[in-house]
Order: structure tokens, then C-alpha cells, then sequence
């Protein structure tokens, strides 16, 4: 029998509901835990092929996402091995070898690239641009003081509550940082956001997170999405050419914000600030005297 971890739910307790989101090892459901909603992330196990794969991510995943209490990160209610007994939405009565599942705060306001979608064109006040940049910084100073490594920060991985404060969600590929920095050289992560060393299969560590940072910084701005027409995730880009490729800084952008982004962006990780110098220089800038919105032009 398998000894039962700090972080398993009672599967009798969890309605799924209707579907938010599919992705590559599983969906995301909205969803009901003990009256409370929740937001339902169920692996996709049907792929014997990469059922192991699969299984090993979600134990990994739970361990690190379970130990983390932090306003700017999405809470993880726990999550459940032995999904049969819960209750499905009719939608889902045919999926019997859906058996895992984890169980998540639901936050309301979709993901921050929706959010920064829906205003590209009026933009935001440089105000909002830096609190929502803070709240993204703030959580990734947290991970990488607990020695966790994210990995995949991106816009789709953020999300936005009904107060408009963001939380880092997906811990699927994070790692603890180990202390020599050779033991992490697989590519994980997202073309666009993905750090040069990482694309070229370098060791790497958590300055890989401050260069996607950067990237997301520059989306926070523009409301926009980076590279687009430059970037097609299904055809590979040579490393020569992504190491030298970043979103063109408009020319309505504050120094100190582009400074941020082009600190956070160098192509050399030792370069890189710290997560935490990141939040002192976001703090720092002063927003009082705040009369533009966010992008409007590349002029």
C-alpha cells in the first residue's frame, strides 16, 4: 500500500467541473473542493509511453509546489493519487484512467497574457505596469530564496486575480536548485522566453528565470506579445540567433524600466541581477507623476 503524503486530498471531497484549459500532459478544470472553488489540473496518463514521465512530474511538482505560502504565488490545496472516487462532470464520464489530480486555488481574472491582451490597445498606466511587474518579481525572489528554480516563466503561467495581483502558477518542470549548477542542463522551458544558455544546453541556474522576467517585463509594458512574426515555436531557431534576439524597447518606455529589461536580458546569466534587486529597482521608480498610459507606439 502506498504510505500516504502530507499533501493528498480526500478524493470524495472534489467535483470537476467544466474544462479552462488543455495543454500537452493533462487539462485544467474548474472545479469544487469541500465547497470551496477550485481550479483542477488532471494529467493525461493514457500515453503509456510517457506515463512514467508523466507520474514522476506530478510527485515532483506536488513536494515543491505544497511548501510554498507566498501572496504573489498561487496556493496548492494539496492534490490526489486515486481519482476514481471523485465526482465528474458528465463531460468527463468516459475518462476512467484520468486518475491524478491537482488541486489549486482558482483565481478568477484568467491568465496575465489574457490580461495584457485585452488592453493592447488603450495600454496600461505605468502605475498598474509596475505593480504587476512587482508582484511577478516578488514571487520569483521567493522561489529563488527557497532554492527553487521555475523554469517556465511566461505570461500563460501568471495569473491575475479579481484585485488585478498576479501569482505564479505551473510548477510542472520546476527544480530545487542544486548547488552546482551542472545537474540542470536539460531545455526546458519556452522559445521567446527561454534563457540563451538554456536553448544551447549549457548548465544553468536561477538566472534563468530573471532573463524570462526580463521578457515579461517588456510584455507587461507593451501589452503585447513578444516576437511575433519573428518566432515560430514549431520551426527550431539557431542559438547564434536567439542569443541576439530580443523585443525592440520602444521609445516611450522610462529608462529605468528598460534599463530593467536589458539588465535582466543579458546574454551572460552572471550579468543577470538577482530577483531580489530586481523588486529594490522596481520599487524605486517613481510612478507619483505618472500622466502616460503604458506603449503606444514603436516610433
Amino acid at each position: 500500500m502506498t504510505k500516504k503524503q502530507e499533501w493528498e486530498l480526500d478524493p470524495t471531497k472534489l467535483k470537476v467541473n467544466t474544462i479552462i484549459a488543455k495543454g500537452t500532459y493533462g487539462s485544467v478544470y474548474k472545479g469544487v473542493y469541500d465547497g470551496k472553488q477550485v481550479a483542477v489540473k488532471i494529467l493525461d496518463l493514457s500515453n503509456e509511453k510517457r506515463r512514467n514521465i508523466v507520474t514522476k512530474a506530478f510527485t515532483q511538482e506536488v513536494s515543491i509546489w505544497y511548501n510554498l505560502h507566498h501572496p504573489n504565488i498561487a496556493k496548492l490545496i494539496g492534490a490526489t493519487r486515486w481519482m476514481k472516487k471523485w465526482t465528474r462532470h458528465p463531460s468527463l464520464a468516459k475518462q476512467t484512467i484520468l486518475e491524478y489530480g491537482i488541486v489549486v486555488e482558482y483565481v478568477p481574472g484568467g491568465t496575465l497574457r489574457s490580461h495584457l491582451l485585452k488592453n493592447h490597445i488603450k495600454k496600461l498606466p505605468l502605475i498598474y505596469v509596475i505593480q504587476l511587474a512587482l508582484d511577478v518579481a516578488r514571487g520569483l525572489s521567493y522561489l529563488h530564496s527557497k532554492k527553487i528554480v521555475h523554469r517556465d516563466v511566461k505570461s500563460s503561467n501568471l495569473v491575475v486575480d479579481k484585485e488585478g495581483r498576479v501569482k505564479i502558477i505551473d510548477f510542472g518542470v520546476s527544480r530545487i536548485e542544486a548547488s552546482c549548477p551542472i545537474n540542470m542542463t536539460a531545455q526546458t522551458g519556452t522559445i521567446g522566453y527561454m534563457a540563451p544558455e538554456v536553448l544551447v544546453g549549457l548548465p544553468y541556474d536561477h538566472k534563468c528565470d530573471v532573463y524570462s522576467f526580463g521578457i515579461c517585463l517588456w510584455e507587461i509594458y507593451c501589452c503585447s506579445i513578444p516576437y511575433i512574426g519573428q518566432i515560430c515555436p514549431s520551426h527550431e531557431i539557431s542559438p547564434n540567433v536567439y542569443k541576439s534576439l530580443r523585443p525592440e524597447i520602444p521609445n516611450t518606455c522610462p529608462s529605468a524600466v528598460a534599463n530593467i529589461m536589458k539588465q535582466c536580458w543579458n546574454e551572460n546569466p552572471k550579468k543577470r541581477p538577482e530577483m531580489k534587486e530586481v523588486v529594490l529597482m522596481l520599487e524605486a521608480i517613481d510612478t507619483t507623476q505618472d500622466a502616460q498610459k503604458g506603449c503606444f507606439c514603436f516610433i
